[in-house]
C-alpha cells in the first residue's frame, strides 16, 4: 500500500501486520522518517505485541483498526503494512508497549479500556513516557497501576 505524503504538521506511522500462522498475528507499530520529524532518519519501532498478549485484546484492536478504514488479514507468513494516523497509531502504541510484558489476563483487559478511553494528548503523554525516559520500566509500571483496579 503507497504511503501518503507527509505534510510538515504531522509524523508519519505504520502499522506492520505479519501472520507468523494459525492464530498467531504479529503487529507492529513504526514511525517513518518524515519533515514533521526531522530526528528520525530511519523507521523507528514504536511498539509491537504478539501471541498470548495479543489474542486477549485483538478483538479490540482490529475493531480500532477497522474504524479508521484498515482489514488486517495477511495470509499464513505473508507481511502487510498499512499507514495509520497519529491518533490511531498513539492508542495501539501505547497498548502494545504497556501489555508486552504482563500476564494477568483480567489485568490486561482493564488496561486496553483504559487505553482506549483516552483521549489523543493524555496517550501521547504516556507513549512518550515510555518511550523517552531513562528508566521507561517505571512509567509503565506506574500506568498499570493507574489503569487497574485495586485487589
Amino acid at each position: 500500500m503507497p504511503m501518503p505524503t507527509a505534510s510538515l504538521a504531522s509524523p508519519l506511522y505504520q502499522l506492520k501486520a505479519r501472520n507468523h500462522g494459525p492464530d498467531d498475528l504479529e503487529l507492529e507499530i513504526w514511525q517513518l522518517p518524515c519533515p514533521a520529524t526531522p530526528h528520525i532518519s530511519k523507521p523507528l519501532r514504536v511498539a509491537g505485541l504478539r501471541g498470548r498478549n495479543l489474542s486477549l485484546v485483538e478483538t479490540q484492536v482490529l475493531r480500532r483498526l477497522k474504524k479508521v478504514g484498515i482489514k488486517v488479514a495477511p495470509g499464513v507468513g505473508k507481511t502487510e503494512r498499512f499507514a495509520l494516523d497519529e491518533d490511531t497509531s498513539l492508542n495501539i502504541g501505547l497498548l502494545c508497549r504497556v501489555l508486552a510484558p504482563m500476564r494477568s489476563a483480567e489485568r490486561m483487559r482493564q488496561i486496553a479500556t483504559g487505553i482506549d478511553l483516552m483521549d489523543r494528548e493524555e496517550a501521547a503523554y504516556w507513549l512518550g513516557m515510555t518511550m523517552h525516559r531513562k528508566n521507561p520500566r517505571r512509567v509503565l509500571s506506574a500506568l498499570r497501576l493507574l489503569l487497574t483496579q485495586p485487589g
